[in-house]
């Protein structure tokens, strides 16, 4: 296990020595509290082990984080009815860009987590955002995929596997919340 645990280590050096990422992070996390502060919400979604990622942002958002404050507004596409209609009626490739075109208003900020940047599901979220006029980030890993090009703020974390990008991916999301409290006054 203590293997696991340098590699976690050596993952995340490399992430932290990366200026570019670093400062892209910082540009997303200003937008994701401009986007609060005009009173817009933030979307999110992910499969798998990335959609509890996205879940559990929102709810730090709609919740709490490390201390009581107003609630913030977050949603993640993660209902179960949801989910399973429109891959039922329409295929799974299309769960994330239906909840987009459903729940979007203008202003809002759609983020997208994807390990490897190559759902097709999470591509067609990207697209229905972009038409619903809302900016994106994704947070990828591996080459970023696709997914790199279609995304406004494209964040691609270091790793090879899923585990550690999603680790980061966790990482980040909670230091969004931390610096979207302190932008917004309520850290």
């Amino acid at each position: 296990m203590r293997d696991d645990f340098l590699e976690a280590r050596r993952v995340l050096d490399t992430f932290l020595a990366d200026a570019a990422i670093l400062a892209a992070l910082d540009d997303a996390a200003d937008l994701l509290a401009t986007t609060l502060r005009r009173g817009n919400k933030i979307l999110i979604c992910g499969n798998g082990g990335s959609a509890c990622d996205a879940a559990h942002f929102a709810e730090e958002l709609s919740g709490r984080y490390k201390a009581d404050r107003k609630p913030l507004a977050a949603l993640a596409c993660t209902d179960v009815g949801h989910v399973t209609c429109v891959a039922n009626d329409y295929g799974f490739e299309f769960v994330f860009s239906r909840w987009v075109e459903a729940l979007a208003q203008p202003g809002d900020t759609l983020i997208v987590l994807s390990t490897s940047g190559q759902s097709p599901n999470i591509l067609h979220a990207i697209d229905a955002a972009k038409d619903k006029g809302l900016a994106t980030i994704a947070l990828l890993g591996k080459s970023g995929g696709p997914c790199k090009s279609h995304a406004d703020h494209p964040l691609v974390f270091p790793g090879q596997t899923s585990d550690r990008i999603q680790e980061l991916h966790m990482m980040a999301l909670h230091a969004f919340v931390a610096q979207i409290e302190r932008a917004l006054g309520l850290a």
